[in-house]
């Protein structure tokens, strides 16, 4: 065999890969700088002509994966005040009720709920408040992590319910424990290519507003006691009707995510393992 001729057979074809690869990213980094649509206009141009504005985009450029573990409540070891009776289900979830109801000073703020949440609830500075149901008079909270929300995640909510009078009469709680970073930072699309996602798959109507993009994590992997959470978009959206919407965009790699879907999931514990198994070894 002639070793000089197999040698240059050899570099020109990982040159051809070299090329082809590089292409590969040459076409994302266009897509992600100039998306071109119908017509040969920019995305910038085409969310003009539609209408659609957006405020200030943040500008975080990576983040790691994350993990945690399941708490298990346990009476004896719990430090509560103002409690009638403590009810533990399945070891993780919490359910309070107060010997006396804590009145609210007002149900249209926020800070009324994070108050009582801080002051009355376990570990309550890290859950941030999410929702207000003023009609099924409760209020729902999720656990932070280094100042990211953890979007829909079961095992990391606080229920606060109130009465007529204006008074919380009971909470239940899940938490999350022994968060840890992955080792290596992951690289995120930008702000711009998610509404770009978005636009090109018509989840962004015209005469739209973009409120907010803002990065948190959703549920990747969820076994029985450990989580792993991905870094997350969250996009909200005015539209012209005024029906305010949220959508969840993987920040690493642009798939769509149904965050509500974790609050009643059913655990394939083999799958799942075989999932973290994959993410440890990339």
């Amino acid at each position: 065999m002639d070793w000089s001729r197999s040698k240059t057979i050899f570099i020109f074809v990982f040159l051809i890969l070299d090329v082809f690869l590089f292409s590969l990213y040459l076409n994302r980094h266009i897509e992600a700088q100039q998306v071109k649509v119908s017509g040969g206009n920019t995305i910038e141009a085409r969310l003009k002509e539609d209408r659609i504005t957006y405020n200030l985009l943040p500008t975080i450029e990576t983040a790691p994966y994350i993990s945690a573990k399941v708490m298990d409540f346990n009476k004896e070891n719990l430090q509560l005040k103002n409690y009638q009776q403590i009810t533990i289900e399945n070891n993780n979830k919490l359910i309070v009720t107060l010997k006396e109801p804590v009145k609210l000073r007002n149900v249209k703020e926020k800070s009324s709920f994070n108050e009582f949440v801080k002051n009355n609830v376990y570990n309550g500075s890290s859950y941030t408040i999410w929702k207000i149901d003023e009609e099924e008079r409760k209020a729902i909270f999720f656990q932070n992590f280094d100042d990211k929300t953890i979007y829909y995640n079961v095992n990391g909510i606080v229920t606060i319910y109130w009465n007529e009078d204006l008074e919380v009469t009971k909470y239940e709680q899940t938490m999350l424990r022994d968060f840890e970073k992955f080792e290596e930072e992951e690289n995120l699309l930008p702000p711009q290519q998610i509404i770009q996602i978005l636009y090109a798959r018509d989840l962004i109507k015209p005469n739209s507003h973009i409120a907010e993009i803002k990065l948190g994590y959703s549920t990747l992997v969820q076994l029985t006691q450990t989580q792993v959470f991905v870094p997350t978009w969250k996009v909200r959206i005015i539209p012209a009707d005024g029906e305010e919407e949220e959508l969840f965009v993987n920040a690493v790699d642009g798939k769509m995510i149904d965050v509500q879907s974790d609050l009643t999931v059913d655990v394939d514990e083999t799958d799942e393992l075989e999932q973290l198994k994959e993410i440890e070894e990339e």
